[in-house]
This record gives C-alpha cells, sequence and structure tokens, in this order.
C-alpha cells in the first residue's frame, strides 16, 4: 500500500530558527528542527526523516507532496551528476546542504518512490499540516524550547530512537531534546503573528540559486537561475501572497517602484499598503521574454489577464546578498 505524506520546511529569517516536517494523518507525523537552520535545509531533513521513519516497511511506496522545486530537482535530476563531480557544481563549489543529501542519497537505494510538486499555501491539507508542524517547531526553537516532535510513524521506534538515525546537518547545531508529549501533542495550532523580518523566507528565493543542473526547459545554468523569476512573479499575483505584507515585502526591493497600468506612480510603502487592503483577483501569466540585463538583474516581461482584461507587464528584478526582489514594476492595459 502507497504512503502518502506531504513534507515541508520552515526558517522564521531564512536563515534563523528552522523547522521540519512530514505528514500522513494526524496519528502518523514527525517534525524537529534547529535554532539556525535555512528553509531548504527544512525541506530536505522533512524528506530524510521520511525515509528514514519508514525504513522498517521498504516494500511500501513513497509518494510525497512537496512544495519545493528545490528538493525534487535536488533528488530527482541533480544528485547523479553531483556524485560523478565528487559532490561538486560545474564551476568546482561545493553544492550547498551536501550532508542532508548524502544521507538521502543513502535512504533511497532500494526503495520505490515518487515526488508530486504541489503548491504551498494553496490550502492542500496534507502540505498544510506539514507547514504548520514545520512552522511550529521553528517557533518552538525561536522561543528557545524543545518542539513537539509527533507520534512518529508506526512500527519505527520512539521518535528519539529515529531522531538519532536522521542526524542534523553539520551546518546547524543539534536537534533539542523531544518534549513531553501532551494530550494536544496532534491538535493543529494556530501560527504565531511574525514581525515582516522575521517571517519566513519564501523558498524560491534560493530554489535555483546554488544549482547547475539545468531543467530540459532552461538550455544553460544561467537560464535556470533565470526560472525561479517567473516563480517568484506567480507568487506576487497570488491574493494570499499579496494579503501578507511579511511576504511583500521580502519580495519587493527596498526601492522599488511601480508605474501602474492606470498610470500612477507607486513607490514601496504605498504599494504593500494598497496590496494587502486591496480585493486580490486571479490572473493568469504568459511569459513573452525572460532576459539577463547582467549576473544579478533580469528582465521579465508578460501578459496577466485578469477581470479588467490583459495587461502588458515588465518586472525588472535584481539580486541583492542572494535574495531576488522587484526594482521596478510597469505594466500597461493591452489595447
Amino acid at each position: 500500500m502507497t504512503i502518502v505524506a506531504a513534507a515541508d520546511g520552515s526558517a522564521l529569517g531564512n536563515p534563523g530558527p528552522a523547522g521540519w516536517a512530514w505528514y500522513v494523518d494526524d496519528s502518523c507525523w514527525r517534525a524537529g528542527g534547529w535554532p539556525h537552520g535555512t528553509n531548504n535545509m527544512g525541506e530536505l531533513m522533512a524528506v530524510l526523516d521520511l525515509f528514514k521513519s519508514t525504513a522498517h516497511v521498504p516494500a511500501e511506496p513513497l509518494h510525497i507532496l512537496c512544495d519545493s522545486q528545490y528538493v525534487i530537482n535536488c533528488i530527482t535530476k541533480w544528485m547523479p551528476g553531483w556524485k560523478r563531480k565528487g559532490w561538486r557544481k560545474a564551476d568546482g563549489k561545493p553544492v550547498l546542504n551536501v550532508d542532508l543529501l548524502k544521507q538521502i542519497d543513502d535512504a533511497i537505494v532500494g526503495r520505490t518512490y515518487k515526488f508530486e510538486w504541489v503548491k504551498g499555501h494553496a490550502g492542500h491539507h496534507l502540505n498544510e499540516a506539514a507547514d504548520d508542524r514545520a512552522r511550529d517547531a521553528a517557533t518552538a526553537f525561536q522561543a528557545k524550547r524543545a518542539p513537539i516532535e509527533g507520534p512518529g510513524f508506526p512500527g519505527a521506534g520512539s521518535p528519539s530512537t529515529a531522531a538519532s538515525s536522521a542526524a542534523a546537518p553539520s551546518t546547524a547545531p543539534a536537534q533539542a531534546a523531544p518534549a513531553a508529549a501532551g494530550p494536544n501533542a496532534g491538535a493543529k495550532r494556530p501560527r504565531p503573528a511574525a514581525e515582516p523580518a522575521e517571517a519566513e523566507q519564501l523558498d524560491l528565493f534560493s530554489a535555483f540559486a546554488d544549482d547547475d543542473e539545468a531543467d530540459p526547459a532552461f538550455a544553460s545554468e544561467a537560464d535556470s537561475a533565470l526560472a525561479v523569476i517567473v516563480a517568484l512573479e506567480r507568487e506576487l499575483m497570488d491574493p494570499e501572497v499579496r494579503a501578507d505584507e511579511a511576504k511583500l515585502g521580502m519580495l519587493l526591493h527596498k526601492d522599488f517602484a511601480e508605474i501602474g497600468a492606470s498610470g500612477r506612480l507607486w513607490d514601496r510603502k504605498d504599494i504593500i499598503a494598497e496590496l494587502v487592503t486591496a480585493d486580490a483577483n486571479e490572473a493568469s501569466l504568459e511569459v513573452l521574454g525572460l532576459d539577463s540585463v547582467d549576473a544579478d538583474t533580469a528582465l521579465l516581461t508578460y501578459r496577466s489577464v485578469e477581470s479588467r482584461g490583459s495587461v502588458l507587464r515588465s518586472s525588472l528584478w535584481r539580486r541583492d546578498n542572494g535574495r531576488w526582489q522587484v526594482r521596478f514594476h510597469q505594466g500597461t492595459l493591452e489595447a
């Protein structure tokens, strides 16, 4: 019987207090984390612990729901090439998160599994449950308390036993001791309010920044790095993201400016205030062009189709300190 589970990670500040979790149902899930880590580390650790926790049932196929393209591509596309190069990229630099990746590479031997990408924060039951628990774990480390680890997988042994078999990466401190499981250990808890500076960094900011095995849809390493910009632009069009001041703050450059379809000039403060209070409508995105201006600047042009009609748009994305953000945006109603 196929085991269907969601795996997710969270990092408050990215890097910052970090958590991970996988979830099958309320009686079968696990979570943990570190005082300091990244979202990608949490995503990888959730997958690793899922494989470790189900190692006693190796004949059962795993169907893993994951909202991280980085994790899926690492495991299903890029790891073989990295291994051939001694876990180094084409430029000779070491692969990031190599400790976790090596453990995953060992854990998947002999296993039958498949990954399915699901959109994060879109109401998917299993993904939301894993996300809640990963965020709770990150929040626990932020508050300097042990996280609730969950019941684990039936037959896998105690949570502490499973935890010792899925060691924390060398880039983060070891996981804290588990908290005592109370009667509400498996209950869903509300997300804590977070200041923008501590809000979870969207995984897509670093999804392609360190990887040289390009998706077949993109011809080169540079094209692969640019691919993340389209996904980030789609995030900006997501009504849930538009209603979240913290997420908007991470996507918009400190010097952001926009000339809207109405002809109005917006600055960063005004556009955030407008977006979080406006009624957001769903819109489609048709890419017209995606060009590299320089190593840290890219121009995306596209057509959005929304309730008022189609709009031709251009976004200038700038990467500062490893983070892609929109520096300038312009929209023009299409004739």
